[in-house]
């Protein structure tokens, strides 16, 4: 008889391989194995630059093929594995210094303006919902540990993405999400700082958005970016400097 896993992502329960738990569709476990994958690149639990293969996260996941194929096939799409003939998978390298930096603009040219459009246009069940991921992004700051920092990543990335939608513009959503830019931060650097000071600075966001106050909504979007671009750019710079001076060959 096959052995059966649970999933340890924390929001996944199912267990066996050959069905998904009653009432819960082949679509809806490939979502959940895709958020399962994310949220172990967030928390570097899967190395960049590293092989996966569907064999062993079967073994891993304990589901069937199907939904991890359909999961990967996801990722394959959004630029986040790459498809590697006969040989399954691979992650790809960390993003480089100067991709990182034209995110951080892109990011600052569309964020504090879907932030302002958000304090005017968000329902007040979308602002809810923002207090709702707020709330609980708070209570993953409070833990520790690898899968808390990746599960804190998905949440993060998902506070962002409504709030674009509460802006009511698809097309900025759609760039924003496109780039996945949460997925490659979180995943330049494991730091257990990050949830806590992050925290701090949605809760701002959020109360100019709840006060439908629309500059300091986009004053306190930009100054999240600029501090997040600042906490990044010190690892850059570590890393630059331990370079410098390993020791070099003759």
């Amino acid at each position: 008889m096959e052995s059966q896993a649970k999933f340890e992502s924390g929001h996944l329960a199912w267990t066996g391989r050959d069905h998904p738990a009653p009432g819960k569709s082949q679509g809806r476990l490939a979502d959940e194995v895709y958020d399962t994958l994310l949220t172990q690149l967030m928390s570097l639990r899967i190395v960049p630059d590293t092989r996966v293969t569907i064999d062993a996260l079967v073994r891993e996941l304990g589901v069937s093929q199907t939904p991890i194929r359909d999961a990967l096939n996801r990722m394959e799409a959004d630029g986040l594995v790459v498809r590697v003939p006969n040989s399954g998978y691979r992650i790809p390298p960390q993003i480089t210094r100067q991709r990182f930096e034209d995110m951080v603009e892109f990011r600052l040219l569309l964020e504090p303006a879907a932030a302002r459009r958000a304090a005017e246009h968000a329902s007040a069940e979308q602002v809810e919902r923002l207090r709702g991921m707020v709330d609980d992004m708070a209570g993953l700051a409070e833990g520790d540990g690898l899968q808390t920092y990746g599960t804190f990543g998905l949440r993060d990335a998902a506070f962002h993405d409504l709030l674009a939608d509460s802006a009511g513009n698809q097309v900025v959503r759609e760039g924003l999400a496109r780039l996945h830019t949460h997925v490659h931060l979180f995943r330049l650097n494991y730091d257990n700082q990050v949830p806590f000071l992050a925290t701090g600075e949605h809760d701002e966001i959020l109360a100019a958005v709840a006060a439908r106050e629309p500059d300091a909504a986009a004053f306190a979007m930009r100054q999240h970016i600029l501090l997040s671009r600042d906490r990044i750019r010190r690892l850059f710079d570590e890393t630059d400097a331990a370079e410098d001076l390993a020791p070099t060959g003759d």
